[in-house]
């Protein structure tokens, strides 16, 4: 009798990219893709068992059907976004979109430019990413094009940046691949956004490597808005130097499943870092933050901030661990997440952590979870305010802490729009 064998789901999955052509890249990222994909050989997808996946399932990511497409007309209105930006249709540079004029100290170009033009790429190009995570290694090893922003010493952008990420049509696979450098004493504001237009079912695996040299201060603001059925696994994997700022503001809009991976190394003394997220859930959409910040060096401060407000049947996860080494004294790290329930079916599993090996710190974490207070909102309907206004109002209060961490304007006003919009039909 003869024996048919079923390819496993790791096999399946990764015959989406059989077809891809990678022969234009030089031979150095030639090289990376070959390591990354011996690296995958040994690596397996997360499942339940799998401590940092446990409240996260990935069998309807895994099992579905994708397909790359390159699409050769574009007609979306960009009016009103950044006047600075690289656009990326299902992963691919459009150059119709994009609109560059950064002057003089800054390198803001697509990374399949930049692999032929700029050799300092090299020296920075994959030498983040996780080699035991397996989602990060298949950037690596498949990846299609992304951005690159290099800022020089000494030089402050005052414009944002946008690099925005397109998802259109049906069953879309993309890897975007970015990578942020920030020269000592530099400064600039990035603003990172996934959108889709009449996309369904589609699965994005970015992956952005983030270095902030000395003394060197960088915000990004993550704003993910894809359609109701598509699946997201972004990754940030940074690296601060001494006296470096570095803030990040994630806001989690749509998506059937969306894990935001964010690792933080802070690597001198008095870097200070900033996490903030604000998660608004409908239906059955699953949110699954899950950030790591680790302190080496003495004198430096991470504060985190995380706030949901989950409707209908929909999950929330936050699982963020701050790990403190014996020599971190002087540390101060802080972590809080909240979130707002608006009926008895949705499900939230909340998880900080602080893993301390140092004796001198101040260093604490809390998690809380309720309902609205209903003496709040009979106070606003007797002061003559409807229902509907008075529900959003107290929800408007409850994420206002995170929108204040917002630094670019235009974001601030966008996030708080959406809100707006979101909660006017409450």
């Amino acid at each position: 009798m003869e024996q048919v064998i079923k390819p496993s789901i790791k096999e399946d999955f990764l015959r989406h990219f059989d077809f891809l052509d990678f022969s234009f890249d030089q031979e150095f990222y030639k090289n990376q893709r070959k390591e990354a994909k011996a690296l995958i050989q040994n690596l397996d997808f997360p499942t339940s068992k799998t401590e940092y996946w446990k409240y996260t399932r990935l069998n309807k990511v895994l099992k579905g059907k994708y397909s790359f497409k390159e699409l050769e007309s574009t007609p979306y209105d960009l009016q009103g976004l950044a006047q600075n930006r690289l656009v990326f249709v299902n992963g691919y540079f459009s150059e119709s979109l994009s609109k560059v004029n950064v002057g003089e100290g800054v390198y803001f170009a697509p990374l399949s430019q930049a692999k032929q033009e700029n050799k300092e790429l090299q020296n920075s190009f994959g030498k983040l990413y996780k080699q035991d995570e397996i989602f990060a290694v298949m950037n690596q090893a498949y990846h299609q094009d992304g951005a690159v922003l290099m800022v020089k010493k000494g030089k402050v952008v005052e414009e944002e940046l946008l690099i925005l990420n397109i998802i259109d049509g049906e069953n879309i696979i993309s890897q975007p691949r970015n990578l942020i450098h920030l020269s000592e004493n530099a400064q600039a504001k990035v603003i990172l956004k996934t959108i889709g237009y009449n996309s369904s079912a589609s699965f994005t695996n970015m992956l952005t490597e983030v270095f902030v040299d000395t003394s060197a201060n960088l915000e990004i603001a993550k704003i993910q808005e894809e359609s109701k059925t598509a699946y997201q696994i972004a990754t940030e994997q940074v690296k601060q130097e001494a006296n470096s700022f570095f803030k990040i503001n994630t806001f989690t809009f749509n998506g059937a499943l969306v894990r935001n991976n964010l690792n933080i190394d802070l690597l001198g003394q008095h870097t200070e870092s900033w996490l903030s997220g604000l998660y608004l859930l409908k239906e059955k959409q699953h949110v699954d933050n899950h950030t790591y910040v680790l302190h080496r060096e003495p004198n430096c401060e991470s504060n985190e901030l995380y706030k949901g407000i989950l409707d209908d049947q929909s999950t929330g996860v936050f699982n963020g661990k701050v790990f403190v080494h014996r020599e971190a004294q002087k540390t101060n790290a802080y972590q809080s997440n909240a979130n707002m329930l608006m009926t008895d079916d949705v499900t939230i599993n909340s998880k900080p952590e602080l893993e301390i090996y140092a004796d001198d710190v101040k260093c604490s974490h809390g998690s809380t979870t309720g309902q609205l207070d209903e003496e709040a909102l009979f106070y606003l309907r007797s002061r003559g305010i409807g229902y509907k206004t008075a529900m959003a109002t107290l929800l408007k209060a409850f994420s206002a802490d995170v929108i204040d961490q917002i630094g670019i304007e235009s974001v601030q006003l966008e996030v708080e729009e959406f809100i707006n919009k979101s909660f006017k039909g409450v």
